[in-house]
């Protein structure tokens, strides 16, 4: 799978300076419908495929990306709604760091952040709802109705916010676990399958851990509730959200462990680290996961991944119109909504999960193409292949022959088995109080409480 290291996009824009450009003041013209754009870095076909890259389908289709889905998008949109788009395109590094630009003055029409970050917008009554005809099956051009996965529609929509499911105002865009990716020869596959294992000193100094709140607070929370995790019945949403200042206490002595435990706190740099063997594992989300792997494979390095038995993340992130963009304009309005649904026609989902490594929350209804292209990744005619089952996604019969080797590889990560969500829940959004005892928790372990060896 194609990556390319950026650390910002440029699409339609020339933007300069770090994080989020500020297009407030972007020229109007009022035959052309100015679309203000931000997503996260390295989250969309940028083009450029090389020749040999491309993918051919069964039924002779090929696809590949010579331009931009972005630049596509404007041409498409011209062509199917007879008006112009400019899409003014920008990127951001973390949820928090969007947040921060719009409360600095940044405006933008469209975003895509995960499902916590939704879930605040919409407490903040900050964005616009989908229009009620986006679900609209008999429409043309609504691939997302048409396509979206049952199975991610149906958790989105549990999530609610003031009364008001997810679904009311967000798109799915991709989604995932977390996990651990690690060298089969250094680490033993019962150890990694327990978030314990960022504790056992067997492995000191040869691991790494997110530098990133929620994601090494969930691993915390995981490990101080094994017990409460492990009872039949347990309710692993109301568990795993939990944010009572005992249970933060109890997290900040176990992350205070696993920080001095680890080679590193990191954010993007443990991928490397794999590679070149500077550590042996790694708390990943899938999508690096699926990075992580395609670089070892590439170096000769065959690491796997793993999704903790006592219960992990399952995240989202969803394509959201902010009201003070949209402002009442029905005509941005339509080229928002038809941005979400181009980028999810199958072909176009086929492009971004080549590009960036992710798994779309699009699975293409009656259409057959991503479970085609699933074949074409995965698919194996060997006479050892398995059965991969994936109708749960699918939300039909959908059964990938796979080689048996990808049962805890790139196949696992991208596309987890039913019984593996079943013992995943969402980090919903915490309020106020308990981000501020959160945080001031991470600033303990960050600040005061040194692994001193």
């Amino acid at each position: 799978m194609k990556k390319v290291l950026l650390t910002l996009t440029i699409f339609t824009l020339l933007l300069t300076g770090c994080g989020l450009a500020d297009n407030s003041a972007a020229p109007v013209n009022d035959d052309v419908v100015t679309l203000r754009i931000a997503n996260s870095e390295e989250y969309i076909d940028e083009g450029g495929w090389d020749a040999d890259e491309t993918i051919e389908l069964s039924d002779g289709e090929k696809i590949r990306g010579v331009d931009s889905l972005v630049s596509d998008f404007e041409e498409w949109y011209q062509e199917k709604y007879g008006k112009k788009v400019r899409v003014l395109y920008s990127t951001y590094g973390t949820n928090e760091d969007l947040y921060n630009q719009m409360t600095l003055g940044n405006t933008f029409d469209l975003v895509c952040p995960s499902e916590y970050m939704i879930m605040k917008l919409m407490r903040e009554k900050k964005l616009e709802p989908l229009s009620k005809d986006f679900y609209d099956k008999s429409s043309i051009y609504n691939y997302y109705a048409k396509g979206v996965s049952p199975y991610i529609f149906q958790r989105m929509n549990e999530l609610s916010e003031g009364g008001e499911p997810l679904t009311d105002y967000a798109a799915g865009y991709m989604w995932g676990t977390l996990g651990t990716v690690y060298n089969p020869e250094k680490v033993n596959a019962d150890d990694a399958d327990s978030f314990k294992f960022y504790l056992n000193k067997k492995y000191y100094k040869r691991i790494t851990i997110k530098d990133s709140i929620r994601d090494t607070y969930f691993a915390g929370l995981a490990i101080a509730k094994e017990k409460e995790l492990a009872e039949p019945g347990a309710d692993l949403s109301k568990i795993l959200n939990d944010t009572s200042q005992k249970t933060v206490d109890q997290v900040e002595d176990v992350i205070t462990d696993m920080r001095q435990n680890a080679y590193s706190m990191e954010t993007d740099s443990a991928k490397q680290d794999l590679v070149t063997r500077k550590a042996d594992a790694s708390l990943q989300w899938s999508g690096d996961a699926v990075f992580s792997m395609d670089q070892g494979d590439e170096a000769g390095l065959s690491l796997c991944y793993a999704v903790p038995e006592e219960g992990s993340n399952l995240w989202f992130d969803g394509w959201v119109m902010m009201k003070n963009g949209i402002n009442g304009d029905s005509d941005k309005k339509q080229a928002a909504e038809a941005f979400i649904n181009f980028i999810s026609r199958p072909d176009s989902v086929i492009r971004n999960m080549y590009y960036i490594g992710y798994t779309s929350s699009i699975t293409g209804g009656d259409d057959g193409r991503i479970e085609d292209y699933l074949n074409y990744t995965y698919g194996s005619d060997e006479d050892n292949a398995v059965d991969y089952d994936l109708s749960y996604l699918f939300g039909k019969k959908c059964v990938i022959k796979a080689d048996p080797g990808q049962l805890d590889r790139q196949l696992f990560a991208q596309y987890p088995t039913e019984d593996v969500l079943k013992r995943c829940a969402v980090m919903e959004c915490f309020s106020d109080k308990a981000n501020r005892r959160i945080s001031q928790m991470w600033t303990n372990v960050r600040c005061y409480r040194f692994p001193w060896e």
